[in-house]
């Protein structure tokens, strides 16, 4: 039986110099890499979003692609790009799906696990997050 499947690996990084904290206005890009783990070619159509920030204000992202993409995958190879968000606090959360098809046909849906977006680190007030990375 074929397995379908994506692996999603996340590194997510605060944009200090495109954030404006007095007026509530908290920048981030994240970097993500999707590799085919899977033994069947595929395509990624679409992404759904869960953006969360410190307040509980919630937000729903849908569209096509990824950065105006529709990779296809070979078992074993990767597609990594950058995007990014703004939020109202300094810190929140993302997580999400990709709806992709396989080349027979097959839809399946990759889940992209709770990643966290941090400003400041945590017990240093007013010092940038340094990047870390999510799997």
């Amino acid at each position: 039986m074929p397995k379908y499947q994506f692996q999603v690996e996340v590194q997510p990084q605060y944009l200090p110099d495109e954030s404006a904290p007095d007026e509530g206005v908290y920048s981030f890009a994240y970097t993500i890499t999707i590799t085919n783990t899977g033994d069947v070619t595929a395509q990624l159509i679409s992404r759904h979003w869960i953006i969360s920030d410190a307040n509980g204000h919630t937000e729903q992202v849908k569209g096509l692609g990824v950065v105006g993409q529709q990779p296809l995958l070979k078992p074993g190879e990767a597609f990594q790009y950058t995007s990014g968000c703004r939020l109202r606090t300094a810190s929140g959360s993302m997580h999400g799906s990709y709806f992709c098809v396989a080349e027979d046909g097959e839809p399946f849906t990759c889940p992209i696990e709770l990643f966290v977006l941090e400003a400041f680190s945590p017990g240093q007030p007013g010092q940038p997050m340094a990047a870390r990375v999510l799997h």
